[in-house]
């Protein structure tokens, strides 16, 4: 049986745009950014994102198209018996992500009721607070959003790339980019929106440091989702026509524009309002609410960036997801439905401890964290940064000169990529890893 591919190089590139732009983009970088003084850190950021971002992108993409098939096929038919633990790493750590991913991804979803009926319509920041904690440890009510929300994966995944992934790429990325900049119009037209913009935009150099660094190295290789192989199993459904150079550059710079629009949708606002951008994680659920309160029409822009967030996290939920079933699919030659199904089923399960971990759970700790914060550790601090250094050095080392033709626009590119994957790359994760560790 032929094997399924993108139906065009439009496809292929808003899917793994979709793939890249998730919450990280939308809800982490903006609070990232202000914590670490605005325009600094997000030209730090820039760097990275297009010089060890961009190599380690092209890395996974072309191992999957030279592969044609999954993480684990991919590392064991290219370099033997011995690289295929990086795909079983990334298939697990996929896996793990996707459970605890889902719930938040189903905070958008509760989030989104909430706003369509008025509860986050309110000025009152304790108020609000109280709102979102009383949400995620309720007993049932997230792990019935987690659901929806794992079902609404299930329900692009199913219908395979073209009928599936693709078809609803081209439909939620724009959407996505509309609500961005209906955002982004009203949060730059407030008074004293100005403010925000310059908090952004303008470096203060004195704001560099390593810590600083280490951040915006984390938060590129989050971005860019690159480590687990979610990337390397869209990579394989390309076809051999397709300029590689040309669409990696094209999902590089679409995922970062996104980053941008997002600071512009959330800096002036909240500068308008005289709140704290580097209030935390918080910051989307009790934070914005208190800015959607002040404007006219208040409501409708809530609805809006709760439906911006679901949109967001759904297009980063159905890559996961596609990097989970791609491997029994190659390796057992199973049918698409049925292990979807049971993917979801899975996912579903392991994300309920996790969702319960803010309410009849939480007083349950290992190494001193919750079950929600010990998954997001393990996959994202651990098995991310491992599958990075991983991958770099497989392509580095022992397939480059299968893939070097790939870089069409100069030997120095190419000789600057090489050099990319087996040396920097590989020792600025491993710092990042010891360090969070």
């Amino acid at each position: 049986m032929l094997r399924s591919q993108w139906s065009s190089k439009i496809g292929f590139i808003l899917a793994s745009t979709g793939a890249t732009v998730g919450l990280g983009s939308i809800w982490k970088f903006p609070y990232v950014t202000a914590m670490n003084g605005g325009g600094a850190f997000l030209i730090v950021f820039l760097l990275i994102i297009f010089t060890l971002g961009i190599s380690l992108l092209f890395a996974e993409i072309a191992i999957g198209r030279a592969a044609g098939c999954g993480a684990v096929g991919a590392y064991r038919s290219l370099g033997g018996k011995k690289w295929s633990f990086i795909g079983y790493m990334g298939v697990l750590c996929g896996f793990i992500v996707l459970s605890f991913y889902s719930v938040i991804g189903g905070w958008t979803i509760g989030y989104l009721m909430r706003a369509i009926d008025g509860r986050v319509m309110t000025n009152n920041s304790k108020q609000l607070a109280s709102l979102f904690n009383e949400y995620v440890s309720h007993p049932y009510e997230p792990i019935l959003t987690h659901g929806l929300f794992v079902s609404l994966t299930l329900l692009i995944v199913i219908f395979g790339i073209q009928k599936g992934i693709e078809r609803a790429s081209k439909i939620l990325m724009p959407a996505l980019f509309i609500l961005m900049l209906i955002l982004i119009i009203r949060s730059v037209t407030l008074p004293g929106a100005m403010a925000g913009v310059r908090s952004l935009l303008s470096p203060d150099f004195s704001k560099v440091t390593a810590p600083m660094i280490v951040d915006a190295l984390g938060l590129a290789f989050f971005s860019l989702s690159v480590g687990a192989g979610c990337m390397l199993a869209y990579g394989s459904y390309l076809s051999k026509d397709t300029k590689l150079t040309n669409a990696i550059i094209w999902i590089t710079s679409l995922t970062m524009l996104t980053s941008v629009l997002a600071g512009l949708m959330i800096f002036p606002a909240v500068a308008s309002f005289g709140l704290d951008p580097a209030s935390g994680p918080g910051l989307t659920y009790m934070t914005m609410p208190i800015v959607f309160n002040h404007l006219p029409f208040g409501q409708f822009f809530a609805i809006s960036f709760f439906s911006l967030l679901l949109v967001a996290s759904l297009t980063s939920a159905v890559s996961l997801l596609e990097l989970i079933i791609i491997y029994p699919i190659d390796e057992w030659k199973l049918k698409r439905k049925s292990v979807t199904f049971t993917a979801c089923a899975l996912v579903f399960l392991v994300g309920i401890p996790a969702s319960l971990s803010f309410g009849i759970l939480s007083e349950y700790k290992m190494f001193g964290r919750n079950i929600f914060d010990l998954m997001d550790y393990s996959a994202t601090n651990i098995l991310l940064p491992i599958g990075g250094i991983g991958t770099a050095l497989f392509t580095g080392w022992k397939i480059w000169p299968l893939i070097e033709d790939e870089l069409v626009y100069s030997p120095k590119l190419s000789l600057g990529m090489k050099w990319i994957c087996r040396v920097i790359a590989p020792l600025l994760i491993a710092f990042i890893l010891i360090y969070n560790i």
